[in-house]
């Protein structure tokens, strides 16, 4: 594991590189004082620090109604200190801090960042991810709230799509693009054009990777305007968004995907846009079955008295009918009715007698042969040579 870590750029110190490893193992409780001093040794390497002095902001972990306690939900505390008594709103919902937990049960009184509590005081269940603010008073948790509120319903009427990899799929899936958009900025000018040099390597017929703008430096509110004009994605190697540019692209729901290693943004991309590919469909032949005899049911058709000579047959297969080793179909025919005796089957094997009907086909014979198929989708590659 370390090994194909270390391939991806994460080298262990023991190799003479900066990243931790934890050898660890949740279920049989080894490690984990370990994994928790480590996070926190480098948490004070890193010098990461938040403001304690202010009013709490965090994240709604999770929420349920307990019986006896109502709704409870898990906040974890961002930054600044949640107290018992403060007003708050997670996500839409105002609230107020009637009580507030640690993660061992315990009562508390207040909570400083990076703390996961469980507090008591909601007037609804907020959603998993839902923004946490404490506020001055009543009036302005009811007055976040209604605004946040306000903006949901406005980007519900605006049915704003965010642009990801996943959205860029569903498009080109609908046909309402042909071209895969990227944005690449980079911290130097070498590695931008070595990273679209690659990119481009992936289009092929049925899709072209367009890199609309490819350029040094950081990503600004520029890139995102057009990123969000062009449904492109976003992809800076070893430079960040300023802090306006990230706010545009929070505000337009554009994806920005960082890397510091051209393999995974390839291989990312590489990914996406197999995915993209119609997929090749395949026969496989399951089974076969001989027409012993054949029966005119009234407003059904030709049902065939068959025997399973071979393999098995399957209602939700397709058939082939050949008549003296000639195929009489033009294409796969779809069964209509599968059934062991009188009684409807899923399934039928080899050795077993069986009724067969075939819709919209009925020129069937005694004597004739049914060829039993499955088709299944396979994943495309893309047929590319890429050397970086």
């Amino acid at each position: 594991v370390m090994q194909q870590l270390s391939d991806l750029g994460l080298m262990p110190e023991e190799w003479g590189g900066t990243t931790l490893y934890c050898q660890i193992s949740a279920l049989k409780q080894i490690g984990i004082d370990e994994l928790l001093d480590t996070v926190l040794l480098q948490s004070e390497m890193l010098e990461l620090k938040a403001n304690a002095d202010t009013r709490a902001e965090g994240k709604v972990i999770e929420s349920r109604i307990d019986q006896g306690r109502g709704i409870v939900a898990s906040i974890l505390v961002e930054r600044g200190t949640l107290r018992q008594g403060d007003h708050y709103v997670a996500g839409i919902y105002p609230g107020r801090v009637r009580a507030m937990f640690d993660d061992k049960g315990n009562k508390i009184e207040e909570a400083g960042p990076s703390t996961p509590v469980e507090i008591i005081g909601l007037s609804d269940i907020p959603g998993a991810g839902d923004p946490f603010q404490v506020t001055e008073d009543e009036r302005q948790a009811r007055q976040v709230g209604a605004k946040r509120q306000e903006l949901e319903r406005l980007g519900e009427s605006r049915n704003v799509k965010k642009v990801t990899l996943d959205t860029l799929y569903s498009k080109i899936q609908e046909g309402a693009i042909q071209e895969f958009n990227v944005i690449i900025k980079g911290d130097v000018q070498g590695s931008v054009e070595a990273l679209q040099g690659s990119l481009e390597k992936l289009s092929n017929d049925e899709i072209h990777l367009n890199v609309i703008r490819a350029s040094a430096g950081a990503i600004i509110e520029s890139d995102i305007t057009l990123a969000s004009a062009s449904d492109a994605l976003v992809i800076g190697f070893n430079v960040r968004p300023t802090p306006r540019a990230q706010a545009l692209a929070d505000h337009e729901n554009i994806e920005i995907r960082r890397y510091n290693i051209i393999y995974d943004v390839v291989d990312d991309i590489r990914l996406a846009m197999e995915g993209m590919l119609a997929p090749e469909i395949r026969e496989v032949e399951i089974g076969t079955v001989e027409v012993r005899e054949t029966f005119k049911v009234p407003r059904v058709g030709t049902i065939a008295g068959c025997m399973v000579t071979s393999g098995k047959v399957k209602r939700t297969a397709l058939v082939r009918v050949y008549r003296d080793s000639v195929q009489i179909t033009k294409d796969l025919v779809k069964i209509s009715s599968l059934k062991r005796f009188k009684d409807d089957a899923r399934e039928v094997a080899e050795g077993f007698e069986c009724g067969v009907g075939l819709e919209n086909f009925h020129d069937l014979r005694v004597g004739d042969l049914m060829e039993i198929v499955e088709t299944e989708k396979v994943a495309r590659k893309l047929e590319t040579n890429i050397n970086i």
